[in-house]
């Protein structure tokens, strides 16, 4: 058993668990992780926390980047609706 900062023990099995994340692949993505780490003399779990750590930062821009388009396609709709309603005057 591990012990924790404060001296109470901790499993071994909640320690790694913290650490787990469980996801369902389509078996196509999977094979292709399978041919990716073979051909890199890697294993799947090292290719999958590389995809991982690329990943991140890639989402994190999509996603900046989706907020700005919504923002600025609110502030264009208001803008296009008070030119119409000015035009209705």
């Amino acid at each position: 058993m591990h012990e924790k900062e404060n001296g109470t023990p901790k499993s071994r099995e909640k320690d790694r668990g913290e650490h787990c994340v469980t996801i369902y692949l389509s078996s196509e993505m999977k094979e292709s992780l399978r041919v990716l780490a073979a051909r890199y003399d890697r294993t799947v779990a090292d290719i999958i926390r590389a995809v991982i750590r690329v990943g991140i930062p890639m989402m994190e821009g999509l996603s900046q980047a989706e907020e700005v388009m919504v923002k600025e396609y609110v502030q264009l709709f208001r803008k296009l609706r008070q030119v119409k309603a000015l035009k209705d005057i």
